[in-house]
């Protein structure tokens, strides 16, 4: 998933797919000692404390699904068989997640073909894990069949009227599963230590188009009757599906986007380096082992600036600006293709292996095609964040391998831990080495570990054996241990400058001392990336007459680039700055992404006046948000609430 600072040319996890596109971390954990040890990772290394199924004693090998898509009802219904592998001999329960699920039946296959009704209950409802579904399976059957149906306020699913659409005639809905929702639409094994193969029947209306993440063909007629398969196995928070009025333009012969008929074509000129990001991930890491990549643009409502989905990659529609200033977010996506869905994190205590592997990726893929300057403009954006999230986070949640119960809600974890921190130990790790032998030691880890759910304890014992045995003298177990267990950042990490940030610190500094703009020769040629770092630098505050001026000569305010706006709009709400309200509110209204509009939101609410516009505005934008964003924007306002009661 995409949560990383800048989507670019280059870009606070959730998950919860790519801000960080993440919640912020809870700054009020419990202090108890940060350090965790390997001795704590091993012991607890198969256990993911986010889920209720038992896979030592049976896993799903393969999902088959009967689904229909019933807009009126905000629902989907039908069945979900498993074909299952039980490990354990004295094992008779099939445990499974669930969220909000109404079940109807459950039947086991006898060994004669025949089905037979199955015993099951379905536990309370704990907020964070859904509820426990345990079926009783005496003979042990070797497929179970759950006929159910979804609720109409499904965490994992979004539904939207036409009046929503870009094209305003026809329904949209789509899910997102990631980290620990795929449980709300489908009862699963929803842990990545499961992996799986599936198939899919979905029935929609007529107008309406199917897609999956899976064997999408970009022929397929429009009939409201649509199958799927996935034949490569995948985790549950993979799975993914979408429906509205999509169209399909070609970007080569592997690659396209799927959008509504008034997006398609600026989407597919803006992302038409995916090809060549494909290729270039292959010569670094080996081939692209998924047949299609397909990008799929949703609606603004889309909580994330992008979720890795196989074979169809969910945009966000804010990084399409026109100048491919924010196309890094495919090059991320894609990258996942490797490190998340080809080689996964077994617990979502371990995601830096999905995210920060991802985000390594990304930025060699962004090195390569757009150069080093711009790569560096990346990492240094996103160092910046993090080290500024360091000041405030608990220590707790600065390490790459957490220890169970660091975090309540996989939802809630450092996103700049696991993207920022991630990618820079492996950045650590090539430089000690060298690309010449760290390259072929990424990509011999993505093939030795491919189609497989593995902790952090896998990689250490793998990286042991192939990097620092294998070239002794380069990098010490206790160098390993400080980037991976302990808080903060090493001070041996490698640094990063960019001599384009130094011009860029420079023409803020003249502005600030002198009030002299920079020249229009030079900002005229500005990236997205040196606009943002501009911004980035200001005071906390200014008053409003200089920041009138910087509006009137630069536009800030009403600007399409969401990366942009989310630092404008807070430093105008800090500064008093009302003259851009109502182009905050139409902001706000219009976007759904968490990460673009979370800052301005909890900079709002901080003042009586500026909860009040929070207020009005959530009011408006509340149906158009995807229940993750609600949840974010509704609980900034009650802790407002609260502060002002106690007053």
């Amino acid at each position: 998933m995409r949560h990383s600072i800048l989507s670019l040319c280059l870009v606070a996890a959730l998950a919860a797919g790519c801000s960080r596109d993440a919640a912020p971390p809870a700054a009020t954990a419990s202090k108890e000692a940060a350090t965790v040890t390997a001795a704590d990772q091993k012991s607890t290394a198969v256990v993911d404390e986010f889920s209720y199924a038992e896979p030592s004693k049976v896993r799903i090998n393969d999902l088959a699904l009967m689904l229909n898509v019933d807009f009126d009802k905000k629902e989907l219904g039908g069945s979900a068989t498993y074909t299952l592998d039980w490990t354990d001999p004295k094992a008779t329960q099939l445990v499974l997640d669930s969220r909000d699920i109404t079940v109807e039946k459950v039947v086991g296959e006898r060994a004669d073909g025949k089905w037979e009704d199955l015993t099951w209950k379905i536990g309370d409802k704990d907020k964070t894990l859904g509820s426990k579904f345990v079926i009783e399976s005496p003979s042990r059957n070797k497929r179970i069949r759950v006929t159910y149906h979804t609720s109409p306020d499904a965490s994992g699913l979004q539904w939207l009227t036409p009046a929503m659409t870009e094209g305003k005639k026809t329904p949209f809905m789509f899910s997102q599963s990631q980290q620990i929702h795929a449980r709300s639409w489908v009862p699963l094994q929803d842990t990545p230590q499961v992996r799986f193969t599936y198939t899919a029947h979905v029935t929609s209306p007529k107008d309406t188009m199917v897609l999956m993440s899976a064997d999408n063909d970009p022929k397929a007629a429009r009939d409201g009757d649509y199958t799927f398969a996935m034949p490569q196995k995948i985790p549950s928070y993979l799975l993914a599906i979408a429906a509205g009025d999509l169209v399909f333009q070609p970007i080569s012969g592997r690659a396209g986007v799927w959008a509504e008929p008034a997006m398609v074509k600026k989407a597919a000129k803006e992302f038409d380096d995916t090809e060549k990001m494909m290729q270039t991930a292959e010569r670094l890491y080996g081939p692209y082992r998924w047949e299609r990549y397909d990008i799929l643009v949703l609606p603004p409502s889309f909580p994330y600036g992008g979720m890795e989905n196989p074979r169809m990659t969910f945009a966000t529609p804010t990084v399409i600006v026109g100048d491919k200033s924010l196309v890094s977010l495919v090059a991320h996506e894609l990258a996942h293709s490797w490190s998340g869905n080809l080689v996964t994190f077994s617990t979502p205590k371990d995601s830096w292996l999905n995210e920060g592997f991802t985000s390594y990726v990304e930025n060699r893929i962004v090195e390569d095609l757009y150069g080093k300057p711009a790569a560096d403009m990346e990492k240094v954006i996103s160092r910046n964040e993090l080290a500024a999230e360091y000041k405030e986070i608990d220590p707790k949640l600065q390490v790459l391998a957490q220890r169970p119960g660091t975090v309540t809600n996989p939802d809630d974890s450092s996103s700049s831990t696991v993207y920022t921190k991630g990618a820079w130990f492996l950045q650590f790790l090539e430089e000690r080495y060298g690309r010449d032998v760290f390259d072929p030691f990424l990509k011999g880890y993505f093939d030795h570990f491919a189609f497989q759910s593995i902790p952090t304890t896998t990689f250490i014992e793998y990286a042991k054996a192939n990097l620092l045995d294998k070239y002794p003298g380069k990098v010490s177990e206790a160098e390993l241990d400080e980037w991976i267990y302990q808080p903060g950042v090493p001070a041996n990490a490698p640094k990063t400058v960019s001599p384009r940030f130094d011009a860029v610190d420079a023409a803020r500094k003249a502005w600030l001392d002198a009030g002299t703009l920079p020249a229009k020769d030079a900002t005229a040629k500005w990236s997205t990336q040196e606009w943002v770092h501009f911004i980035d630098g200001m005071p906390e505050t200014l008053k409003p007459e200089p920041l009138a001026a910087l509006d009137a000569a630069y536009h800030f305010t009403g600007t399409p680039n969401g990366e942009i706006a989310q630092r404008w709009y807070p430093l105008a709400v800090r500064s008093g700055y009302t003259q851009a309200n109502d182009a905050i509110a139409a902001f706000l209204e219009r976007i759904g992404r968490r990460k673009l509009i979370m800052p301005t939101y909890n900079e709002l609410v901080k003042t009586p006046a500026g909860l009040k516009l929070a207020q009005d505005t959530f009011a408006k934008a509340r149906p158009g948000y995807h229940p993750i964003t609600t949840d974010s924007v509704e609980a900034a306002i009650a802790k407002a609430q609260q502060a002002t009661a106690k007053q």
